[in-house]
């Protein structure tokens, strides 16, 4: 079986229109605009900086840069779109309920002009990580040569008016494991990660997901755990190689809560933390790729998010203010509604 690595990447998000972009406004991070909903509400959402007013234009114009970014230049391979949200926001434009989740994989697919088979998942916020994950089996028993994983998650109401009425979201600021973190930010990002089995830096060296219903809207302790220990063992390592650990951190109450005790038994000591909540809001399906890309930019170029809000002393998992010196291996989990728990393993193989 094939090795597989990331061959290139992508991001477009609320730190800019590109990863280079992203690298430079991180340190400083971005600040979240108000979006007002039907009712009158208002709540914060780190959002791309594209006022053009049509989605469908807006959208592939994103996407045609996400690819070409990451140098997606072979369009005969497999194409992975994950997202949550899809077109609803072009449905809401249009009132064209009649459209269905094929239409907008074949929209992509157009806009690309790609000849390999396209795949759509969409597994609320895990969708990205599970992508990659498929992605990842296809490229490994040569299936296809390379795939292309696209993060979408682009701007509509109705997501955000659904986590408002469950009373999930932060009326201020997103603070992943912080002292009085009250809630998500959401925010946008459309993202890709370019698979390949020839080497370069990033080796993607496994994964995991475990899925466990008991709570639709939020994380399991022993099923974060599960993850943690199948994602090691399906990639060969145990904790003690985990230099680096890319939680979920979203800065829900209770949520931040159940994934640190996890991350806590399965590591001792605990390697450090990492959140890119903060700086680009949570991305929901599309958060998986477009974390992974900031992360793997983090650790070449030295550039860090902040981490100045105050951290909470009863999680015991203060995130680290900066890089690791040593991170040959890094653990990257999304954990998501309907009781998704994934995680993937990345080796740097120049550390």
């Amino acid at each position: 079986m094939n090795e597989v690595f990331i061959a290139g990447r992508a991001l477009a998000s609320a730190l800019g229109p590109d990863l280079g972009s992203a690298m430079a406004a991180l340190p400083a991070g971005a600040a979240p605009v108000p979006v007002t909903l039907a009712d009158g509400s208002s709540w914060p959402c780190y959002a791309i900086d594209d006022d053009d007013t049509d989605w469908t234009s807006r959208s592939r114009r994103l996407v045609e840069r996400a690819a070409a970014e990451a140098g997606a230049t072979d369009r005969t391979g497999a194409l992975f779109i994950a997202s949550s949200s899809l077109d609803i926001g072009l449905l809401e434009a249009t009132h064209d309920f009649d459209r269905d989740h094929q239409a907008f994989a074949d929209s992509v697919a157009g806009w690309l002009g790609w000849q390999g088979p396209v795949y759509t998942v969409s597994t609320a916020c895990t969708s990205g990580l599970n992508a990659l994950l498929s992605a990842r089996t296809l490229v490994r028993h040569g299936v296809v040569p390379q795939a292309l994983v696209l993060g979408l998650e682009l701007r509509n109401t109705l997501t955000l008016g659904g986590f408002a009425g469950m009373q999930l979201l932060s009326h201020s600021a997103a603070l992943p494991y912080g002292l009085g973190r009250n809630g998500l930010v959401l925010g946008e990002a459309v993202a890709a990660l370019q698979l390949s089995a020839q080497p370069s830096r990033w080796r993607l060296a496994g994964g995991a997901n475990v899925v466990d219903g008991r709570d639709p809207a939020g994380s399991i302790e022993s099923a974060v755990i599960d993850m943690c220990h199948q994602a090691l063992a399906d990639s060969a390592l145990t904790a003690h190689d985990i230099g680096l650990v890319k939680p979920q951190a979203a800065g829900g109450a209770a949520s931040d809560a159940t994934e640190a005790r996890a991350l806590r038994q399965v590591f001792d000591p605990l390697p450090p933390l990492v959140s890119f909540k903060a700086a680009i809001g949570h991305t929901l399906g599309a958060s998986g790729v477009a974390e992974i890309a900031l992360l793997t930019a983090c650790l070449e170029s030295g550039a860090w998010p902040r981490a100045d809000h105050a951290q909470d002393p009863a999680l015991q998992a203060p995130l680290a203010k900066v890089p690791p010196s040593h991170a040959r291996h890094v653990l990257a989990c999304i954990l998501g509604f309907g009781g998704g728990h994934t995680a993937v393993v990345l080796e740097d193989t120049q550390a």
